[in-house]
């Protein structure tokens, strides 16, 4: 009898469910292969890997937020889990001495470097540096701080809605990896681009929206940032190149230590030069694809309005930007094109956080 390619704990009990896994959209199915019953679904965003393959032979995939883990025996099964779900961890062979030594020399060169120039002139050559995976984790890990006691909004259909323009506005402006988007309940009106093309919405700011073209704008921003890759030039400019070393040489980032709370927002934020591009990148990326334009500037005037000296409070998704009325000017379009959300997409998105919809 061939063995069962993967094992399945439910972290309730010690036993081991002999199953197999195969991707739907989206998501991972892990099911029996006798009878293709189906265990659990793990959507592909939520993996994580407890450990990596330096350390041991056969790391556990887990659902993040559970107890729940899944040891992959098959190689061949691995080594496709891996480049579905940008788990490198599962496949990345062990690092042999020489280029360890070789990435230690690198980065030591580049922390001298930077002494001896300036950090925010760095941080646009040192993101280039940093592979896709360790973008990945650090944007998973920053993303768990900004969550952390907030609920998760879990409508299918609003999820989907505001991912598919996601995706699509990314692959128009070439980035080469899929979009996240997480939607956190409540307040402030704000969005944040992580490292590794993650995007977390408030729902409070989709609520504000008069319309699904306004949320469309500051998604088409926030792409922009991640087009430009701001993100993480962001964060090497507040954290300095400590916590690269640690990632480029086999090290484990602790971002408890590199604070929280305000100084991850701060880190967050962006100077007004990358402020502009992104206004101007997602400008682009809505007219190149025929979609309606004109919401971005329309939710600017309502900011304004808002706040009509242009002081916008520091959690504020709009602080240390450009003066509003600037970007106002700058990004003001007609109203033509095709609307980025059909009807039924912008009433899905608008209760993404109801509990009806969180319980699809």
């Amino acid at each position: 009898m061939q063995p069962a390619p993967a094992r399945y704990y439910d972290g309730v009990t010690a036993d081991a469910l002999d199953v197999s896994a195969k991707w739907g959209v989206g998501e991972l199915l892990i099911y029996r292969p006798g009878d293709f019953s189906i265990v659990a679904r793990w959507r592909l965003e939520e993996l994580a890997v407890l450990g990596d393959t330096e350390h041991e032979a056969i790391p556990s995939v887990v659902k993040q937020g559970s107890d729940a883990r899944l040891v992959i025996v098959s190689p061949e099964l691995r080594a496709e889990l891996g480049r579905n779900a940008y788990l490198g961890d599962l496949v990345v062979p062990p690092p042999k001495p020489a280029p360890r030594i070789a990435r230690l020399a690198g980065a030591l060169v580049m922390v001298v470097a930077l002494f001896w120039g300036a950090i925010e002139i760095g941080s646009d050559h040192a993101g280039l540096l940093v592979p896709y995976r360790l973008q990945a984790k650090l944007g998973r890990e920053a993303q768990a701080q900004l969550t952390a006691g907030r609920t998760v909004c879990t409508g299918a259909e609003g999820l989907a809605a505001i991912d598919g323009l996601a995706n699509r506005l990314a692959r128009a402006g070439g980035l080469g990896h899929p979009v996240v988007v997480t939607i956190v309940k409540g307040g402030p009106v704000n969005a944040f681009t992580l490292p590794g093309d993650r995007l977390v919405f408030y729902s409070d700011l989709i609520d504000r929206a008069s319309d699904g073209e306004e949320v469309a704008g500051v998604l088409a921003h926030e792409i922009g940032h991640a087009v430009k890759g701001h993100p993480l030039h962001g964060m090497i400019r507040q954290y300095g190149i400590e916590l690269l070393l640690r990632l480029m040489t086999g090290g484990y980032s602790e971002m408890g230590s590199l604070g929280s709370g305000g100084s991850l927002l701060l880190a967050l934020r962006n100077g007004r030069a990358f402020e502009r591009e992104a206004d101007a990148t997602g400008i682009a990326l809505l007219e190149g694809r025929g979609l309606r334009a004109d919401g971005m500037s329309r939710f600017f005037e309502k900011m304004m309005k808002q706040e009509p000296t242009g002081k916008i409070p520091l959690a504020n998704i709009w602080s240390d930007h450009p003066p509003t009325a600037e970007r106002i000017a700058a990004t003001k379009r007609p109203a033509t094109g095709r609307p980025a959300f059909t009807d039924q997409e912008w009433k899905a998105l608008r209760s993404v956080c109801d509990e009806s919809a969180s319980k699809q």
